[in-house]
């Protein structure tokens, strides 16, 4: 029987389709990753979400493995270079969480631009900040987006068609911005946008990306909002940002603690800043989706390789 190894929360369905399927299923959420190198060796495939990092000496020790899936987007927890090196398909779950991020992202635009937390965390310091909560309608602004894939063009059509924004898309192969994204040039979109919106994967070519260079080409006050991993931004170069007022602020769907980096901290002491802990396809539907997606994956790629 093909077996297949799960070390991360997932969504039942995941198991339920793949059992069905008559692939074997072992579900250790909580796994460690000794343990994990100890028993991965006895499974064809490695399934994890964003906690389990499969490291080279991971994919060494699975000595039967033919694929590791992604339970999501980033595969910036997986050395996917050693993996295809030794022959393991590496597969994520493409677009089925696209949605769940975007509007998460139009609600960090939103939380940002009104200053609803601001007045929030306000309130609760029974606090009346009514006039610190001045801020500006999304109708008629226009949005940048970097990144212009599944979620950058989902976020484009939430911002077009239902705040009545001029959306303009980047993206390595600008033939490939979607309607209503307008294909727009990198310099051109920072000097233009009211909002940037960053939807990149972390790779060698993206980590810290959006730095120095690309800060002083925005427009004076423009706010920056992330949900692709922190590492696409230099942090050093957003605190300079924030600190000399260039921009308006900032708002990101963090993967980093502050325990992770004290900058962190340093962000999160600015009013005009707002977190949330890496929720972006925290939702039942996109995870249901998610999970089926990769659990069709899996199921023709081990049996076909069987």
């Amino acid at each position: 029987m093909v077996r297949v190894l799960i070390t991360d929360s997932v969504s039942n369905r995941l198991i339920d389709i793949l059992r069905s399927a008559g692939i074997g299923v072992d579900y250790y959420p909580d796994i460690d990753p000794t343990e994990l190198r100890r028993i991965v060796g006895s499974y064809e495939a490695l399934t994890v979400r964003s906690r389990t990092r499969v490291t080279k000496d991971i994919i060494e020790a699975g000595k039967n493995l033919r694929v590791i899936a992604r339970v999501g987007v980033g595969l910036d927890n997986i050395d996917v270079e050693y993996a295809t090196k030794k022959g393991i398909t590496v597969i994520n779950a493409g677009e089925a969480t696209a949605e769940s991020v975007a509007e998460l992202t139009m609600g960090l635009i939103l939380a940002i631009i009104r200053k609803i937390h601001h007045g929030y965390v306000k309130l609760r310091e029974k606090s009346w900040a009514k006039n610190e909560c001045f801020g500006m309608e999304l109708h008629g602004k226009t949005l940048g987006i970097i990144g212009a894939g599944n979620i950058g063009t989902a976020l484009g059509k939430i911002a077009y068609y239902g705040f009545g924004m001029r959306v303009l898309g980047y993206r390595r192969r600008l033939e490939l911005v979607q309607p209503p994204l307008i294909p727009t040039p990198l310099d051109e979109l920072l000097s233009n946008s009211d909002i940037i919106s960053i939807h990149l994967p972390l790779n060698n070519e993206t980590e810290r990306f959006f730095g120095r260079e690309l800060f002083s080409k925005l427009r004076r006050g423009a706010y920056v909002i992330n949900t692709s991993r922190m590492g696409v931004i230099d942090l050093d170069a957003l605190i300079e940002a924030l600190e000399s007022k260039l921009i308006g602020g900032f708002a990101a769907d963090t993967d980093l603690k502050p325990t992770d980096d004290p900058r962190i901290s340093k962000l999160l002491s600015f009013e005009n800043v707002l977190l949330t802990p890496h929720i972006g396809a925290q939702t039942g539907e996109a995870q249901d989706r998610a999970a089926e997606y990769i659990a069709r994956k899996l199921i023709e790629l081990l049996g076909r390789t069987q």
